[in-house]
């Protein structure tokens, strides 16, 4: 039995959602602003590093958007072309600003060592400049934190990303503004040394971001001492005797994962079903990122047996009604059978015959006579025969 339950999230996916939009919206309008009014100062004053700054804080505007766009289809319910959700598109996302932050700190890099090696002179910027400078650098931190915030909030790598990538964009701020106050009291070479650093800085966030996105793409297993903890959680539940392969794996900071609990062998259907229910809620309870709980019910433990579709099966009722009324249609137990129950244990199958006292005869004789004349059959397990009368039954081998 194989039972998948959609839990819904602690919190509301809407509002989530619109606070995420919310926070991007304000880095955008930020990164535009200070985007125009550094690359105007930056011409007023004749300053490179200072236009630089100003291009790099235009690439955060462009990585703004595709944050809005994945965050608008990434966060969207699943549907008939995604029955796990969109996800995805967060991560995918991730990775491409994960990328885009190793771009970024090449080109820091890079620039930074031609200057270096090439002695370029700057200019005293003034006052004015520096002093944007560090209007620009305070904003884009408190940007940068307020985002991380909000992407804690919601769980989202995608706007965890978008945060390190603003940054990004105060640490080359940062070296602007050394070198700005390097050129006013003529140490220029500052700005190349400063870069370089900040360069590798921004390369570490970005090959950090790329690795965890590529994890998540391949579905990684969440790590060993929490696929313990949810062991040992469905274990708890009355009725469970084991449980075995436990599979995790996440998207865009949600995590699903799928189990086989062993139950009694005999149980009915909608009591295992009701087991595995309360397994679902108590991992959902312990741990709040589940989004998608899939339960196997399993009768007995079969871990290791490998893919069942792939093994040889055994045959279903149809086909073992015939071939027991074959052999026992003539049987006094056969005519008088009021229900059949088959179990499927140990590659058998066994089964339960259930008739009104009316025969005369100790159930486990009548048993051994019913496995005599079947002992043909392979596939054939134990065979018992259970009373039942009116007050009440009673059952034996």
């Amino acid at each position: 039995m194989t039972q998948t339950i959609e839990t819904p999230v602690v919190h509301d996916q809407a509002r989530l959602s619109q606070e995420a939009k919310r926070v991007t919206y304000i880095g955008a309008w930020l990164d535009a602003l200070l985007s125009i009014v550094k690359v105007t100062i930056g011409f007023m004053v004749g300053s490179a590093a200072l236009i630089a700054d100003g291009i790099h804080s235009l690439s955060d505007l462009v990585t703004d958007g595709f944050v809005l766009a994945a965050i608008h289809y990434g966060r969207q319910e699943p549907d008939k072309d995604h029955h796990y959700g969109h996800g995805r598109i967060e991560t995918l996302t991730t990775l491409l600003l994960g990328s885009v932050l190793i771009f970024v700190a090449g080109g820091i890099a890079w620039s930074s060592l031609d200057r270096l090696f090439s002695g370029a002179a700057v200019n005293a910027p003034g006052a004015l400049a520096i002093v944007m400078t560090v209007i620009a650098l305070f904003s884009k931190e408190w940007i940068f934190r307020y985002t991380m915030r909000v992407a804690k909030r919601v769980k989202s790598k995608l706007l965890e990303a978008n945060a390190w990538h603003s940054r990004s964009d105060a640490l080359s701020t940062a070296v602007v503004l050394v070198a700005l106050v390097g050129a006013q009291f003529g140490l220029g070479w500052l700005d190349a040394v400063a870069a370089i650093i900040v360069g590798l800085l921004v390369g570490k966030v970005g090959l950090d971001l790329l690795w965890e996105s590529a994890r998540e793409l391949v579905d990684t297993a969440l790590p060993v001492d929490v696929q313990d903890q949810m062991h040992d959680v469905a274990c708890s539940v009355p009725g469970v005797d084991s449980v075995h392969d436990l599979r995790t794996r996440q998207s865009a900071g949600w995590v699903m994962v799928d189990l086989h609990v062993v139950v009694g062998p005999k149980i009915t259907v909608s009591e295992a079903h009701e087991i595995g229910n309360e397994v679902s809620r108590r991992l959902r309870h312990e741990f709040p990122a589940l989004t998608d709980v899939i339960f196997h019910v399993d009768p007995e433990d079969d871990a290791g047996a490998g893919d069942p579709s792939r093994l040889p099966g055994l045959p279903l009722r149809p086909e073992v009604e015939a071939a027991l009324d074959a052999r026992w249609y003539k049987h006094p137990v056969w005519r008088t059978l009021n229900e059949l129950q088959l179990h499927y244990l140990d590659d058998k199958v066994s089964v339960s015959l259930i008739i009104d006292d009316a025969v005369q005869q100790p159930p486990q004789c009548l048993a051994s006579q019913l496995k005599a004349l079947a002992s043909d059959i392979e596939w054939l397990g134990h065979v018992e025969v259970l009373f039942i009368t009116r007050a009440a039954s009673s059952s034996m081998r």
